[in-house]
């Protein structure tokens, strides 16, 4: 659907055997190892949720100064204009919390794992929601190839799944307020 120039494939092992000198870690912690770098990840398909919804930003404001209709551009529509504010803002307000996780991160701070699943659902539906609302503002030319915003739209639908889906991560914020 999207991510076509992601050449994502599945990688199948069957009765591979690693030598003792090239295991990573201990044997039998791969798990936990793959668990501890999730957090970085989610921290990358935030900032990258981040940059496709700020692209789509960019392109709607762009199409809005040139799309000329009812004697004028776009952009003297204040409800369009109102639009464009709200997604700035909700990518701003997703930003901002991006940099306090991975500030969490770098310091191995107690909650980490909370802020970084924060992150990664605020941002990745942040970024959805600006490409969304930057098809709805281009009419039917946002559902057109020529525009860019259907491809900004699915590429980034990728990201509310990958690295745990954001229903995952309200489930991990959700728990952590409990265990406290």
């Amino acid at each position: 659907m999207g991510w076509k120039a992601q050449p994502t494939r599945q990688v199948i092992m069957e009765g591979v055997r690693i030598p003792a000198e090239n295991l990573l870690g201990e044997e039998g912690q791969g798990f936990s190892m793959a668990m501890k770098a999730l957090n970085g990840g989610r921290l990358n398909i935030a900032a990258c949720s981040l940059c496709g919804g700020q692209l789509a930003l960019e392109k709607s404001a762009a199409y809005l100064k040139e799309r000329q209709v009812f004697g004028g551009p776009l952009a003297k529509q204040e409800a369009l204009v109102f639009k464009l504010a709200d997604m700035d803002m909700e990518l701003e307000a997703a930003r901002s919390l991006l940099r306090r996780a991975a500030s969490a991160l770098d310091a191995k701070s107690p909650d980490m794992v909370r802020l970084c699943a924060m992150a990664k659902k605020v941002a990745t539906d942040a970024g959805f929601n600006v490409a969304n609302s930057a098809i709805q503002l281009h009419g039917g030319y946002g559902y057109l190839a020529d525009f860019g915003t259907e491809k900004i739209f699915r590429d980034l639908r990728a990201h509310q799944i990958l690295e745990g889906t954001n229903e995952i991560m309200s489930l991990i914020v959700g728990r952590s307020l409990l265990d406290n």
